[in-house]
């Protein structure tokens, strides 16, 4: 596996000063560079040493490990929370001194204005000293604010950045694990799961150390500010004081709901990814038996409950932030109401220097308290998630150093083994992955591996053949002609630096096979072990990779080969025969032969046969079924290397995935709050906003308003004469109480209905877009997940969901809450004092300029994050990206492979690379961030200052009250308008992710499933399919596949469609179940195919494919997910296939759930379980893909049984390697290039020595080719002028 080579930026925070460190001038060159041009990942800074995966992972994974050997001692079970403290708790415990000086500094401030508010109660111009301390009370609150700006600012930079280092070292820890899994660990997690634990779990991290500080700040800040206020308005203090004590408790149990909802909604998140994950994988047989619909419901039923518990955590979000805005209210009312209804007269100084001290405390204990209480509990639930991860059952790795001479006497030896497990593997068990209950295994010597299903990692095709070992450009050279690649590196667009795509999307099954094997060849291992690496290929191919790989290059080392390919056994000194796990058999060939082992039937004893030379080296032959078979291999005379005549395929590209520029469009906004909400609603909701927002505002001018009648009152107080007495004029207390308490119930139920309502507006909205998304990807053609890796996709259903779900309706409510209490504050303000607006208009110009500034850049970076951060790079090329999930994926599905190459620390090493571009780019988004907030902190700082000693400055005629309100506001706009800046920013940038789940509604869609044109229910009755010029290609601008194609099928016959790899085989298949549309006329049974809906053509033919797909859910699920048969149907169909006895022994038979894509079931069984649903489906055209490629003998000769008895009246299409299965077929149509060869009876093919048939049957040697012969002429002889049951295959040449 080769690096990640970029260009990488130093990072100028290393060689910054104090004062740059300070105020994030470091990072200003950056937003030069990102106001120019868009941002790419070269201009992202080095990962700082501190920051590193690797160093981060290991430390913690120390830390685990210590805990679990200590947890092992004292009979405990382990605490991952306990590692996480010790790592990580020093560190952090230190900035919990950056939290408490912030908190101190917000206790003062209302002490400098409350001095400062009593200079104008007791205003004397001629007093110069108070006017002097006046001025050092203005100071305090200017220098409290910018203490403020830069504590605040330092804080939450290195607190977040402790939280990055604990998630990045979880990320690592857990990909660690997932290479380590045994085999039974693997069936009690799923990739989704492993995905939802990466993408979502861990960013718990990033939230909790955030707040988690407060836990005992805000209790200790309460009682500072009760003390304080008990100074100030005596015991009426209480009664908020009382309000925020019932505050406290009640939002310690809106955390512990929120806890149980989150773990309840990720164990749903979990199903709905994995199920996804399902989909995508099988999108083209869901297409192909036209299951969207069932898949529709079961994602749409796990989404629905998924739904129901984010509107529950929504509403109570909803509740938590409305008590935010309305705790205040609430508490300076009955704060007030008590202090009045007491006897007290109010004051302009009493009350702002109340209101100002409950509103330090009111962030802290109505929102970062609660709000630490809610991630704690949350991120209590993720971490014992990890944890039950992290102790899953390891693999046990043997020792496998060897010395020299253990290398040259290299063996595999095997004596009295016994294996449980749900399916038996030699190989397995040779490599480890199978544990044995007794006897003996013992390997001498380094393994390599090539698997039965080929694996490819995204990569170019050299970085899958190297793997990780240095290039030596003539041994490579000789493993590509050896595994007859030369031909395809040459006509590849780059060679073999060509990116091959996830899951080798891009490459044919035979390509596949062939990389996979070089893969193998490449490595200087001792012993090989070849898991049937000749099944995906024709007999040409296969003929060429036994004698010049197998057989050839590999010649001196000892091999393991499975095998389906008989012919081939005649080159082996030793053959072990197995049966149902037992030795029946053992010896050479010609020993076997004699014994009446009946496995070489099809292979009679050829003289004429070149004879073999044997050697020493052994090889073992093994196969997945009742037979296996054992060998020491000999080398073969090569023949002429036929590599360079070998046929040309196709290469399909991965596409760059979309990046958008610029910003994020008003229309965005309206399709987003339009997929929640109709535009009445809409606009009802405005309307509750700003009602809202009116009586939130009018409160706080009621309160200014009654304190200023009460001032003037007490400045000019009168005696009036009321029944002959003197009494002293006093304000209508019942008045003035009675508008303030309306105006703060006003404010307090309009406040909770305004969030509420947007709560359910946008998460309704998350799940409409959701279910667009859903049901686009459902309906967009197969070509679109060929050429896009599998992660990116399910980024959209992770994380970007995940934003939808969570973050962004948060964020978005904050923000609009926060914009119209700012515009509300600005008015009051104004009205009060209008030369307030001097100050603020250039103020507001200046925020709007540095907003544009800041989001020119953090948006990219933001979009950096979301596609090559989070999606990491293809190897070699930073402009073809993959997902996280994707190099998970791609890990997960080749385990043994990585584990028998002993690559894991490579895979390791690959995955701390892409975590640091990611932490490259979340640091980039982090001090971005931090720049934008200190600046705007510092001109809100400068803000107060002026407003400050602009009062001092023009004292004369100014009122206590208006004062008091002017400098309240003024100190709430400054952590108001700065974090409602920065919510906006905050907001846009997680638009993205909507942007990237709307970019996928909108993706194109295939033709419509139902038209008004249906055909008759019966149809079709006979089976009669027509070709009328028919070409074909996957894209209007690709290469033509199917070209000028006229053919007719006749009802009933058996074909067998045969050509090497790109001749057009799978591309008939495509056409058939139209995957993409083609040019000309198909017609089945007269009905012009073109005419109806996709699903009443797919419906009507049944697709055994290649490689069998089946779903977790229940095996009744799998086989008939309409429900449109009856438990006897079922059982029926599957006593056909001869499952009936595997399934009755499943716990609960057919409602047994499979595990993920079935992976308890054997190929073989995988395969009859395709079959069964043939079977089931009772339809009149059957298209079998190459489906016994995988299968042993006798599964194979299981499935074609099944195909002539209950598919007797049915026209058969067949695409298979095994030219005996289908030699008896009606006709055999060959295909060259995408065109018709020849199209006739195979014995009268085979008579003519210039067919292309019968130069392929010759290819597989004279005992087969004359079995193959006799077989198509007693067929022939057989059949006379009828057309019968017969078989039909198609044949693959790979290059």
């Amino acid at each position: 596996m080769e690096q990640l080579k970029r260009d990488v930026q130093f990072n100028p925070l290393t060689t910054a000063n104090l004062f740059s460190r300070v105020f994030f001038c470091w990072v200003t060159p950056l937003f030069s560079i990102g106001n120019k041009r868009r941002l790419e990942e070269d201009d992202m800074y080095q990962v700082l040493p501190d920051d590193a995966s690797q160093g981060l992972g290991e430390e913690l994974q120390r830390h685990w490990d210590k805990e679990v050997r200590m947890a092992a001692k004292e009979l405990r079970m382990p605490k991952l929370t306990k590692a996480i403290v010790k790592c990580y708790g020093k560190p952090y415990a230190v900035l919990g001194i950056f939290s408490f000086s912030v908190e101190v500094v917000k206790v003062i401030q209302p002490v400098f204005l409350g001095k400062l508010i009593q200079y104008f109660e007791k205003y004397d111009p001629n007093n110069m000293d108070a006017l002097y301390e006046a001025f050092g009370y203005a100071a305090g609150v200017s220098l409290s604010t910018v203490a403020l700006t830069v504590l605040q600012s330092l804080y939450f930079y290195h607190v977040l950045r402790i939280g990055m280092k604990i998630r990045v070292a979880m990320c690592h820890m857990i990909y660690k694990k997932a290479l380590c899994l045994s085999s039974a660990a693997m069936g009690r997690t799923t990739t989704g799961q492993i995905v939802n634990l990466l993408s979502n779990d861990v960013n718990r991290f990033d939230e909790v150390t955030t707040n988690l500080h407060y836990l005992w700040i805000a209790p200790l800040q309460a009682v500072v500010v009760s003390i304080l206020l008990w100074y100030e308005i005596g015991p009426s203090c209480l009664a908020g004081v009382a309000v925020l004590l019932f505050l406290m408790p009640l939002q310690t149990m809106f955390g512990r709901l929120f806890g149980s909802l989150r773990s309840r909604t990720a164990v749903l998140t979990d199903s709905r990814i994995r199920t996804m994950n399902e989909v995508v994988s099988g999108i083209r047989i869901i297409k192909m038996y036209a299951w969207e619909k069932p898949f529709s419901a079961l994602v749409n039923e796990v989404r629905r409950k998924e739904i129901s518990k984010i509107m529950s955590s929504s509403f109570l979000r909803g509740l938590n932030m409305a008590s935010f805005f309305a705790a205040s209210k609430i508490i300076v009312f009955i704060t007030f109401a008590v202090y009045v209804l007491l006897g007290n007269t109010i004051s302009a100084s009493r009350v702002f220097v109340a209101v100002s001290l409950y509103g330090a405390i009111k962030l802290t204990v109505t929102l970062f308290f609660p709000l630490a209480i809610e991630k704690v509990f949350e991120t209590i639930i993720s971490i014992r998630r990890i944890k039950n991860f992290l102790l899953l059952d390891e693999i046990e790795r043997p020792n496998m150093r060897f010395t020299l001479e253990e290398k040259k006497d290299a063996s595999v030896e095997i004596k009295d083994l016994i294996c449980y497990w749900d399916k038996s593997s030699l190989l397995s068990a040779i490599l480890g992955e199978l544990p044995h209950d007794k006897g003996v295994l013992r390997v001498k010597g380094q393994l390599t591996y090539a698997s039965q299903q080929p694996w490819v990692f995204p990569g170019t095709i050299r970085s899958n053949i190297l793997f990780g070992k240095e290039l030596h450009p003539q041994k490579y050279e000789k493993v590509l002609r050896a595994c007859a690649l030369k031909r395809d590196m040459e006509l590849l667009p780059d060679g073999d630096l060509t990116l091959i795509g996830d899951r080798g999307a891009t490459l044919s099954g035979g390509q596949k096979a062939r990389v996979n094997l070089a893969r193998a060849v490449y490595q200087d291992a001792d012993i090989y072990l070849l898991d049937d690496p000749l099944s995906a290929v024709d007999a040409e191919v296969g003929r060429h990779l036994f004698e010049q790989c197998i057989c050839g290059i590999l010649k001196n080392k000892p091999r393991i080969l499975v095998t389906h390919q008989l012919q081939y056994l005649q080159a082996a000194n030793q053959i072990l025969v197995l049966k149902e796990g037992h030795v029946v058999a053992r010896g050479t060939y010609s020993e076997l032969q004699h014994s009446g082992v009946d496995f070489t039937s099809l292979l009679k004893r050829d003289e004429e046969e070149e004879p073999q030379t044997n050697n020493n080296h052994s090889v073992v032959k093994h196969a997945f079924s009742q037979n296996s078979i054992s060998s020491h291999t000999s080398s073969m005379h090569s023949v002429k290397d036929g590599a360079d005549q070998l046929p040309e395929e196709l290469v399909q590209t991965v596409a760059e995935e979309s990046r958008s520029e610029g910003n994020i469009g008003v229309s965005l906004y309206f399709k987003y709050l339009n997929a929640g909400a109709s535009i009445l609603v809409m606009l009802g909701t405005v309307l509750l906003s700003l009602i809202a927002e009116v009586a939130y505002v009018l409160q706080d001018w009621w309160l200014a308003y009654w304190a200023g009648e009460q001032e003037k009152l007490n400045i000019n107080s009168t005696m009036i004469v009321q029944n002959g007495l003197n009494i002293t004029q006093e304000l209508d207390l019942r008045f003035f109480m009675g508008i303030y308490a309306g105006l703060t119930l006003a404010s307090v139920i309009f406040g909770f209905a305004r969030s509420l309502v947007m709560f359910n507006v946008l998460v309704k909205a998350a799940q409409s877009l959701h279910n667009h998304m859903f049901n686009s990807i459902l309906r967009t053609p197969v070509r679109f997940f060929d050429i896009n890796p599998i992660g990116r996709i399910l980024n959209r259903f992770s994380k970007d969901i995940g934003q939808l779900d969570s973050m962004l309706p948060i964020t978005f409510v904050d923000f609009s809450q926060l914009i119209l209490q700012n515009i509300g504050v600005v008015a009051v303000a104004a009205a009060v004092m209008p030369w307030i607006l001097i100050p603020v208009v250039p103020l507001l110009i200046i925020f709007l300029f540095l907003r544009h500034y800041f989001l020119q850049t953090s948006r990219d970076v933001k979009r950096l994050e979301s596609t090559s951060v989070c999606e990491f790079m293809y190897f070699l090329c930073s402009a073809a990206r993959s997902p996280v999930f994707s190099h998970l994926s791609s890990s997960l599905q080749g385990l043994w492979t990585i584990r028998a190459f002993r690559a894991e620390e490579r895979f390791q090493n690959t995955f701390d690379t892409y975590q640091d571009l990611h932490t490259e780019s979340w640091f980039l988004f982090l001090v971005t961030s931090r720049w934008f907030a200190l600046r705007l902190d510092g001109i809100c700082a400068a803000f107060v200052t002026v407003t400050a000693f602009g009062c001092l400055f023009l004292r004369d005629g100014l009122e206590a009250g208006a004062v008091g309100l002017v400098l309240s506001y003024a100190v709430t706009l400054l952590g108001n308008f700065q974090w409602t800046i920065r919510q906006s920013a905050e907001m846009e940038n997680m638009m993205t992710s909507v942007e990237r789940v709307v970019e996928y509604t909108e993706l194109e869609s295939e033709a419509p499933w139902e038209t008004q044109k249906r055909p008759p229910p019966e149809w079709p009755s006979q089976g009669l399919i027509t070709f009328d010029r028919v070409s074909f290609s996957y894209s209007s601008d690709g290469p033509v596949v199917l070209k000028d194609m006229k053919v007719m099928f006749r009802p009933k016959e058996k074909v067998g469609i045969v050509g090497r790899t790109g001749a057009g085989k799978s591309s008939l298949v495509s056409v058939l179940f139209r995957l993409a549309e083609p040019e000309g006329r198909i017609y089945i049974d007269g009905v012009l195919t073109s005419e109806i809906g996709l699903h009443d053509l797919r419906q009507k033919m049944s697709i055994i494919p290649q490689d069998p797909v089946l779903f977790t859910g229940t095996m009744r699920k799998n086989l008939d997910p309409f429900s449109q048969h009856t438990d006897e149907d079922l059982w029926n169909a599957l006593q056909e296939v001869q499952l009936k006895s595997v399934v009755e022994e499943l716990p609960n038979k057919m409602e047994t759930v499979l595990a993920e894509s079935g992976s308890n079931f054997s190929v073989g069984q995988r395969q009859l379980v395709c079959l069964a649903r043939a079977v089931l489906r009772k339809n009149r055209i059957i298209i079998i893909d190459e489906a016994t490629a995988n299968v042993d003998p006798r599964t194979d000769e299981l499935i074609q049984k099944t195909i002539r008895d209950k598919f007797r009246e049915c026209t058969v299409l067949t695409i298979a390697h095994r030219l005996n299965t289908i030699i008896d077929s009606d006709r055999i149509l060959v295909l060259g290039a995408g065109m018709i060869e020849e199209f006739d009876e195979p014995y009268v093919l085979l008579q003519n020595q210039e067919s292309a048939l019968y130069r392929t049957v010759q290819q597989m040697g004279k005992a087969e080719a004359a079995s193959l012969l006799e077989s198509a002429k007693q067929a022939y002889m057989n059949n006379g002028n009828s057309h019968g049951p017969k078989m039909a295959m198609a044949f693959e040449t790979v290059v």
